[in-house]
Parts: structure tokens; C-alpha cells; sequence
């Protein structure tokens, strides 16, 4: 059975059901269409880009693990959006640890090697990177819910119901991160 699912989460139970039974193809559909979602998230938890495929990946090889223990298929948007930002959490901890322990070893500061990912590759914008990089920048607290509304389209109740917080709280958050993003921005976007 193939089930199809479209971009803006209206995946039905089917569909869950589908991957539960084992079926590669609604699995495949799932990945094709929330690909995106799932990045968006690892970026807005994470706060960098150099990681996002490698935990993407990880976040896709647990949703085939652990499909068969979703309770309610029809919130399933919640449980990947959870799954994502566990594994963005956990990879950032992992870094962290790494990072303290080579500044042990060495008794210096670690050199980072800034590594572009391939959609920055291929954006080779500098507006774009400057706008990126300060949407990464933001602190965690504002940058989940403005990933998750300004690049994933997601309603505020929605952001609402996946973070736990009321509505206004995610409206303030909303406010306080665009302030941030203008201030970070302002004389540093080049106008055609």
C-alpha cells in the first residue's frame, strides 16, 4: 500500500500506519515531504548548519526505529518535531563535551573550521549567509519558534502545541527574535 502525503502536514493515519507496517515507499513520502521540517528544527535548536545533515539523518534512522511506539497516529507532527529537537539537543551536548575536552588536551582554544554546507554552497549569496547567520545567532529561547515560523510556515498555535507554551508566549518570543534579527542586521544587508 502507498499512500501519498502532501507538504503542509495532512499526512493521515494511513500513512503513519503504512510506515508501522513496514512499507519503504510511505516511509520515503514522509522523508521526501518533511525533510525540510525536520532540518529547520535541528537548525533552530542546534544554532549551526555544519551538523544539520549528519543529525538529520539520525532523526530519520530513529523515526524508522521507533514508528512502532507512536500511541496516537494522528500526532505524529508533535512526536517527529520532539524526535528532531531531542536529537539537535543531544548533538549539541555532544559537541560541547567534545570541544571541552580537546581544550583540555590542548590547554588552548579549539580552532573551529567554518564548513559550508552545500545549500549555502549553492546560495553563494552573501545576503543570504549574513541573514543565516544571524538567524543562528539568535538564542535558542527565540530562534526554535522563528524557525519553525518563518521557515517552516508553522501557525503560532501550532508552535504553540509542539513547545508547550501558551500562544502569547510564542508571540512575544516571535517579536523579541525579529528585534534581534533587525538590530543584528541593520547597515549589513546590501540592497540591489
Amino acid at each position: 500500500m502507498t499512500v501519498a502525503l502532501t507538504d503542509h502536514f495532512d499526512a493521515e493515519e494511513p500513512v503513519i500506519d503504512a510506515i508501522r507496517q513496514g512499507d519503504r515507499h510511505a516511509f520515503c513520502e514522509l522523508v521526501r515531504c518533511q525533510n525540510r521540517f525536520v532540518r529547520g528544527v535541528v537548525v533552530g535548536v542546534l544554532g549551526r548548519t555544519d551538523r544539520v545533515d549528519d543529525v538529520t539523518q539520525q532523526v530519520w534512522a530513529a523515526v524508522w526505529e521507533r514508528i512502532g511506539k507512536l500511541r496516537d497516529g494522528r500526532r505524529w507532527r508533535s512526536w517527529l518535531y520532539r524526535l528532531a529537537r531531542n536529537a539537535a539537543i543531544d548533538a549539541g551536548r555532544d559537541l560541547t563535551r567534545r570541544r571541552n575536552r580537546s581544550e583540555q588536551m590542548a590547554r588552548e582554544p579549539v580552532q573551529t573550521e567554518d564548513r559550508q554546507t552545500p545549500a549555502s554552497e549553492a546560495a553563494g549569496n552573501e545576503d543570504h549567509q549574513r541573514v543565516l547567520s544571524a538567524i543562528t545567532a539568535l538564542p535558542a529561547l527565540y530562534r526554535e519558534p522563528f524557525v519553525l515560523r518563518h521557515l517552516n510556515g508553522w501557525s503560532y498555535a501550532e508552535i504553540a502545541e509542539v513547545m508547550g507554551m501558551p500562544v502569547n508566549s510564542v508571540e512575544t518570543r516571535l517579536v523579541r527574535a525579529r528585534r534581534l534579527l533587525r538590530e543584528a542586521l541593520k547597515d549589513r544587508i546590501t540592497v540591489a
